[in-house]
């Protein structure tokens, strides 16, 4: 053991020295990450197959990669490590891509013509990590926690991804995630005015997938017992309010050209001073919109979550008159001055309020569920 640590010390000092000065899998082999420096130097060999320190990088740190990675296959299996398959499968799945890059690249194979893959060994021991992932998944069903069930879900989803259609991962996944998921049933809130309905946000929720929600009917369809929760929309009002109109005035002066004059016998041309005072008008109009969000424990009935949400919005618009001459106005003021006095779309700022109200609803249910 003590040999092995003093040639492997001796391997890298020699990679350093190779590599002194070269920035192809330099920061790599400080660390003695052997791997990130094979896959630097086959990038650089795909790009440049001739590259001469890319080459010796790569025959130099190749076959003690493949030996650490081996060997860190081997201490997994022997140590007593929760999920030492899961681990060893990593290992093997980074041995078969050096093999891979490899062979992908003309200029790597030259200076590794024979590179090692462990497609067998991967497969059998992607069925020992799904054979412990799903007991690790049977023994959270075991307990009783939305946390156990959670990890659960996660454990069967891993025993499924290592060997598809593992045992009975498919359906204890489902379990799993129906026993992990809060139940949040949707009351109706007070009828509005404005035939504002809240349900499109409510029900797109897709942040946390542990948070589902029901319709009264639907979770009686689905049999879901208890709900969690209890959650409410209560539209509190909209209010518009008039139209006020403000008004500035400038005065404007510029130079436009005429023509032209002789001075001296020279032609040059010839500028007027023109002036114009212009009045820009502003139109504006103020709307707010709010509403509350109420969700209730589902056990007790205590209030969880009441909270105001408003949205102001505002529409605004101009135009402009003048006096004297037009030649002496800026181009945006001259296109105020070929309008007429805006008025606003019907049911524009109430659209628009409804619009602001379903992000900021959408943000409170995000904020708020996020943890679960």
């Amino acid at each position: 053991m003590v040999q092995n640590r003093i040639m492997k010390r001796i391997l890298y000092c020699l990679i350093v020295l190779v590599l002194n000065g070269c920035s192809s899998g330099k920061s790599a082999y400080k660390h003695g990450d052997y791997y990130d420096a094979v896959l630097t130097a086959v990038q650089r060999l795909r790009q440049n197959p001739d590259h001469k320190k890319s080459r010796e990088i790569l025959k130099l740190s190749y076959q003690p990669a493949v030996d650490y990675l081996e060997t860190d296959v081997q201490n997994q299996i022997n140590s007593n490590a929760n999920f030492k398959y899961s681990a060893a499968v990593r290992d093997y799945e980074k041995i078969n891509n050096l093999y891979e890059q490899i062979r992908a690249s003309p200029g790597a194979l030259k200076v590794v013509p024979s590179p090692k893959s462990k497609y067998k060994e991967l497969t059998d021991m992607k069925n020992k990590a799904a054979e412990e992932s799903y007991e690790a998944g049977i023994q959270s069903m075991m307990r009783s926690s939305r946390q156990d069930a959670k990890d659960a879900y996660f454990y069967f989803s891993d025993a499924n991804i290592y060997v598809p259609g593992y045992r009975e991962s498919i359906e204890m996944i489902e379990k799993a995630k129906f026993n992990a998921t809060l139940k949040v049933i949707v009351e109706s809130g007070l009828g509005n005015l404005y035939d504002w309905n809240f349900d499109p946000v409510i029900f797109g929720y897709t942040a946390n997938q542990f948070v589902k929600f029901y319709t009264p009917r639907n979770a009686e369809d689905n049999k879901i017992g208890k709900a969690d929760q209890f959650l409410k929309v209560i539209v509190n009002g909209y209010k518009e309010g008039f139209p006020s109109i403000s008004k500035r005035v400038e005065e404007q002066k510029d130079s436009v050209k005429t023509g032209e004059k002789t001075v001296n016998g020279k032609k040059v041309p010839a500028f007027e001073q023109v002036s114009a005072k212009v009045t820009i008008f502003e139109k504006k109009v103020t709307a707010r919109g709010s509403l509350t969000l109420l969700i209730v424990d589902g056990e007790n009935k205590a209030e969880l979550r009441n909270a105001d949400i408003a949205s102001d919005v505002t529409w605004t618009d101009s135009w402009a008159i003048y006096s004297g001459d037009l030649r002496a106005l800026g181009s945006g003021n001259k296109k105020l001055v070929e309008r007429r006095e805006p008025n606003m779309g019907r049911d524009y700022l109430r659209n628009q309020t409804k619009v602001e109200l379903d992000k900021k609803l959408a943000e409170a249910m995000r904020a708020f569920y996020q943890n679960f």
